[in-house]
């Protein structure tokens, strides 16, 4: 799964993948069909792209595993990583001060929040404190009880949880309390994160594009959160995976078999003829 070289008469130019349950199966593989599509169709001239909310060190041993050499967009559009040099070559990091107005503003409204936060660069840890379930794997993971230990270095983003409303509630009340000065997303269970204002994933998309020589025409995306939802509208075509939250699904233009049911392959099985078995 490397990027390949230029080809104009291929129905899309540019693929762009993210990563848990959309192209990693509920282990963390790719399937064999998933891969031999995704060959092909760079093999024709196509580029694949990674997109993904990990940051690159929660990312980077999952690329590793799948001997992913290309561009990777991680932490939600804030890193632009190359995966074959395991070279870190933008980053964005969440304006501290900004965080914490944003925090006691929407506190103010809901109540005490647990609070994880990414640390910038290639091997910054996770901080989490009191109450924050940490479910996720792939993090390199240090506790804190001083909440100034948060602000303490520069960060990429913060992770939120509240003890009484789910996801989606918590994602509407912190845009609703906060989102005139902090992005906001909801990247999977569990996963509410506050970013830099205007920070997308179609803000690290169109950026990678641009390194390639692509624009937005030339791009499928693929995803199945509503953290897709911004690439989807960069994006030339949107395909959500059969397992999406509903908001993706309502604004995608496709939607293909879950990531357990290869809906990758599905799709460029059909779009690259060299792709099909």
């Amino acid at each position: 799964m490397t990027n390949a070289g230029r080809t104009d008469e291929l129905p899309y130019r540019l693929i762009a993948t993210d990563l848990d349950g959309t192209l990693l199966r509920p282990d963390h593989t790719v399937s064999a069909r998933t891969r031999d599509a995704l060959t092909a169709a760079t093999a024709a001239g196509a580029a694949h792209i990674v997109v993904t909310g990990r940051t690159v060190p929660v990312a980077r041993h999952i690329l590793d595993d799948l001997g992913y050499q290309g561009l990777a967009v991680c932490g939600q559009g804030s890193q632009l990583y190359h995966a074959g040099e395991h070279r870190l070559l933008t980053s964005v990091t969440l304006d501290r001060q900004v965080a914490q107005l944003a925090l006691a503003k929407l506190e103010a409204e809901i109540g005490p929040l647990a609070l994880a936060a990414a640390r910038d660069g290639l091997d910054g840890e996770v901080l989490f404190g009191e109450g924050y379930r940490m479910d996720h794997d792939g993090m390199s993971l240090v506790s804190f009880t001083d909440p100034a230990e948060l602000w303490s270095e520069p960060i990429t983003k913060l992770y939120i949880q509240h003890p009484e409303l789910g996801d989606d509630a918590l994602a509407d009340a912190a845009r609703t309390a906060a989102g005139g000065l902090v992005g906001v997303t909801m990247a999977g269970a569990g996963l509410v994160e506050l970013l830099p204002l205007g920070l997308t994933k179609a803000t690290g998309l169109s950026l990678a594009a641009r390194r390639l020589g692509m624009t937005a025409a030339d791009a499928i995306a693929f995803g199945d959160m509503p953290n897709d939802i911004p690439m989807f509208g960069w994006a030339g075509h949107g395909v959500a995976m059969a397992n999406a939250h509903r908001d993706l699904k309502a604004v995608a233009d496709e939607i293909t078999a879950s990531n357990t049911e290869e809906g990758i392959a599905v799709v460029l099985e059909r779009l690259f003829p060299a792709a099909r078995r």
